[in-house]
Order: structure tokens, then sequence, then C-alpha cells
């Protein structure tokens, strides 16, 4: 059984996310495992009052780094966009920042 926490596991906070953020599409890092009518579910438990209309999954690559001479790709991880209905509630995390 997966717990709600272990699925959605941060808020995206960037400058385009934030954007985003007032059409009522928030964007989250999601386990890998996921699948989206997992991360629908677990979106409404973990914040009530909000509907989901869609859920649009992309699986991010690692980017390549070097760091002096060492060098190797960060950790890929998999990336999620939860669209709102018109008539649900905002996501509270999010209003601070808009």
């Amino acid at each position: 059984m997966k717990f709600v926490q272990d699925l959605i596991i941060a808020p995206v906070i960037t400058e385009r996310s934030m954007t985003a953020a007032r059409d009522k599409k928030y964007t989250f890092k999601v386990a890998e495992s996921a699948n989206k009518i997992e991360i629908k579910k677990a979106a409404e438990i973990m914040f009530p009052g909000i509907k989901v209309k869609s859920v649009n999954t992309m699986n991010v690559r690692g980017q390549f780094r070097r760091y002096g001479r060492n060098e190797g790709y960060t950790a890929s991880w998999k990336k999620a966009v939860i669209t709102l209905t018109e008539d649900s509630k905002t996501i509270e995390f999010f209003d601070g920042m808009l």
C-alpha cells in the first residue's frame, strides 16, 4: 500500500510553475512509480477541498554537471502538473507565493 506522502514528494518552485499556479496548475515532484490515477487521488486526499481536473506527468532526465575535475549526472525524477477544476479551491501552500 502506498501512502499519500510517498507519492507526492515536494512542490516544484520555479518562475514558470508560479505563473501556471495562477491558472490553477500546480507542479509537484512525485514518485517515479506513481501513475496519474494514484497522483490524482493522493492530491485530493493531501489537499482537502480541491477537485483535480487532469494530471500530466513527465520524466525529467538528470543533467550533466561538473564540480572541478569530477563529473557526473544529477538524479532523474518524475514531475506532475495537476490542473484543478474552475470551481475548486486553490492550494493554500501556493497562495502566499503568488
